[in-house]
């Protein structure tokens, strides 16, 4: 029973996606081990106590580009798109729980180099970035299952962030970028943007796990979260980028929840709110009042 228990034990299911087109005369095969190392690292890792069944592991991908690959220095210059879905209950649709963009994904890595890590001592660059999505994706999926769901391992993401100071990549110091990993994990722990992390639970468990017994309820619901926790994030803490970060991956599937459906009055509030948070998204916004 051990046994399986532990084969279940993981969180995380991450697909990494690699593009090294831009990188001329360079075997292919030192990308593919790093793809193959960077999902091992994630995927048979246990980060929390939890017990996740297999079907219950967060699905995430992260997708890499290499902007520069330094052989003799084993230096690679990366940007990356991490995304990570949630699955809405009784339905077959997958919603978007965390999708940003990494400027500074830059690292250390030799072809066949083991990837070792503990929390206590960060050493590694690469190893640093993993744990770091890793536990912000484990605490926001948790953070949209139950109320402040994923404070401990948030604060555990904070933590790390504090241990990489010295590890001399961009990317981790406070101030030094408004959306970068210290902003992101940052503002998420804030108590001024305590209604951000209740977004999590009111948007997703309430609002968007209702929509397949009872559309209208789940659709008030989720109005009632923008309306109460979005709004109120974006006031109390006007500079954070983490609102609109998720109005623009969540841009779609908001038009799509109010497109022809609800009175004028409530979706002309929603797109006045909306275009308030985030103009530069006002044609998905259009959609809604149409």
């Amino acid at each position: 029973m051990l046994a399986v228990l532990g084969i279940n034990a993981q969180e995380l299911q991450v697909k990494v996606n690699i593009n090294h087109s831009q990188i001329q005369g360079t075997d292919a095969s030192v990308f593919e081990n790093l793809q193959q190392t960077m999902e091992q690292f994630l995927n048979e890792r246990t980060w929390t106590e939890l017990q996740f069944q297999q079907n219950e592991r967060i699905q995430a991908t992260i997708s890499i580009t290499v902007n520069k690959y330094l052989r003799d220095e084993n230096r690679f210059e990366c940007t990356a798109l991490i995304q990570a879905n949630r699955p809405v209950y009784n339905s077959a649709y997958n919603s978007t729980l965390y999708n940003n963009r990494d400027a500074n994904f830059n690292f250390d890595f030799q072809q066949f180099d083991q990837l070792n890590f503990t929390e206590e001592n960060v050493d590694n660059q690469l190893t640093a970035l993993l744990a770091y999505y890793a536990m912000l994706i484990i605490g926001l999926d948790l953070d949209s299952f139950s109320p402040m769901g994923g404070t401990d391992v948030l604060q555990r993401c904070m933590v790390l962030v504090n241990n990489a100071q010295n590890l001399g990549f961009a990317g981790w110091k406070s101030f030094e970028d408004n959306r970068n990993r210290f902003a992101v994990i940052n503002d998420y722990l804030d108590e001024a943007m305590k209604s951000f992390r209740q977004l999590q639970y009111d948007y997703y468990r309430k609002g968007l796990d209702e929509m397949a017994n009872n559309a209208e309820r789940g659709r008030t619901e989720i109005t009632d979260a923008l309306e109460n926790d979005l709004q109120k994030a974006h006031a109390d803490k006007p500079l954070s980028l983490l609102p609109q970060i998720w109005t623009d991956f969540k841009k779609d599937e908001l038009a799509n929840i109010y497109k022809g459906k609800g009175t004028q009055k409530e979706k002309q509030r929603i797109y006045d709110m909306l275009m308030g948070l985030n103009a530069s998204q006002n044609n998905s916004w259009e959609q809604i009042i149409k």
